[in-house]
Parts: C-alpha cells; structure tokens; sequence
C-alpha cells in the first residue's frame, strides 16, 4: 500500500493520537468499527434475509466466509 503521508505528518498524528486517554482511543476505535460495520450493511442488497445479512457482514468484515452450518435454524 502507498504511503503519500509524510514522515513529520504521520509523527505529528502519532503524538496527537497518544496524547488521547486509552478510553479516547477505545471509543474512536468502536465509532470506527460502527461506521463500517453500517457501510457495509448499507451496501447489501435490501431483499436479503437477516441470517445473509449477517453472513455477508462477517464474510466483507473478516474476509472469510462463516461455515455453512454456522447459524442453527
């Protein structure tokens, strides 16, 4: 992957980035995950059940899809 950040840029973030509490960091990280986590569901098709949703959700989240038997009916 490229990098067009420089050097004194990704320095700055990083010290602005410790500067925050681990419970500042932690909510960031959760309101992150959130904001995909809604991308991806927004992507989906509409007419999907809600087991292929949740299916789809892990399979783009982690890149591997779940076992079929995964999920009891």
């Amino acid at each position: 992957m490229s990098n067009d950040t420089t050097r004194e840029i990704e320095e700055m973030q990083n010290e602005l980035w410790m500067r925050k509490t681990p419970q500042e960091r932690a909510r960031f990280a959760s309101a992150m995950f959130a904001a995909g986590r809604k991308a991806v569901i927004a992507s989906l098709p509409k007419d999907l059940s809600e087991k292929e949703i949740k299916k789809q959700l892990y399979l783009r989240t982690y890149g591997e899809p779940l076992p079929d038997d995964f999920f009891r009916d």
